[in-house]
């Protein structure tokens, strides 16, 4: 491998990893929130899994944001970026891949996911990290 290739940014795409579909059991919601043009371009990156604890594959195609679950292939989230910042979200619905059933939890929980996603270069470990202390934390055990 030459030195230009291994300082290539490999850019995620559709077929870099096992995905499902959105199910037909879906909702659908706006997220509003501006994101900078940096923000967008670490986005455009995508992400494909490297580690255990690194639990999103995420990808994007023109303007659309696919997030899947690294182990399952899952599709959770599909954001539809608009120049209005007024995003259009499809979240899973289905029982058997997604629980959680609160629009207002799924926009806190996208935001936090999109603070993480958004940074370059993406830390999976301290997302993974920070996720696990939010748990402890709502289970009163920190």
């Amino acid at each position: 491998m030459t030195e230009e290739n291994k300082n290539k940014i490999r850019i995620a795409c559709r077929d870099d990893w096992q995905r499902e579909p959105m199910p037909e059991r879906h909702d659908t919601f706006v997220l509003n929130r501006s994101f900078s043009d940096e923000e967008m371009a670490a986005l455009r990156l995508g992400n494909i899994p490297q580690a255990m604890e690194d639990k999103w594959f995420w990808y994007m195609e023109g303007d659309t944001l696919w997030a899947h679950r690294s182990w399952t292939g899952f599709c959770i989230y599909r954001i539809d970026f608009k120049k209005d910042d007024h995003h259009i979200v499809e979240v899973n619905r289905d029982p058997d891949q997604y629980t959680r059933t609160s629009i207002e939890q799924d926009i806190e929980s996208l935001n936090k996911l999109l603070d993480w996603w958004s940074r370059a270069p993406y830390d999976h470990y301290n997302e993974w990290l920070s996720e696990l202390y939010d748990t402890l934390k709502k289970a009163g055990k920190v």
